[in-house]
């Protein structure tokens, strides 16, 4: 019976242990970022994701063209807007997505999907609120860790690797 007890009040302090150091997600593999910026138009949007490392790694293993991407590790990517935006020149109203993508060699898809709190593998096309095609571009210099812009002017960049994929927010 002692062992038991013992056994027991092991496991429940690695179990304790374990969840408080998950819930620290600054020392995960791929940290969390947060980037903020109000526009012109008065509205605040921010895009709040973790950043995968390339690690030495090809873009076609991290960022399968043709398939959709989680955009970020971990939890979903979320993009959180305080007003009506247009993106690319389609609206989107107020309020959180998950940020997912479509990679491809000539255009990437960005999309604006309606559950956000969820974990990033996690994808339901049937939940998309927008989706907008890009041209992705080579970035000005290498980008280890994902990192997402936003300027003044609405200019959204994702910049990674030698890749970098802009989209226009009003």
């Amino acid at each position: 019976m002692k062992r038991i007890f013992i056994l027991a009040l092991i496991t429940g302090l690695i179990t304790s242990f374990n969840a408080s150091a998950q819930q620290d997600k600054s020392k995960r593999p791929s940290p969390p970022a947060k980037v903020s910026q109000t526009l012109a138009s008065g509205a605040t949007i921010s895009i709040d994701y973790s950043q995968p490392s390339v690690k030495g790694r090809s873009m076609d293993v991290l960022t399968p063209a043709g398939k959709v991407w989680r955009t970020g590790a971990n939890e979903a990517t979320i993009f959180e807007t305080s007003k009506d935006v247009k993106v690319e020149g389609k609206t989107l109203p107020a309020g959180k997505y998950s940020v997912y993508s479509i990679p491809g060699e000539k255009e990437w898809t960005i999309i604006f999907n309606k559950t956000w709190n969820q974990w990033g593998t996690i994808y339901k096309a049937e939940e998309d609120v927008l989706r907008v095609n890009v041209k992705p571009g080579k970035a000005e210099k290498f980008t280890e860790m994902l990192t997402f812009d936003i300027e003044k002017d609405g200019d959204v960049s994702l910049n990674w690797a030698n890749t970098e994929v802009e989209f226009k927010v009003q």
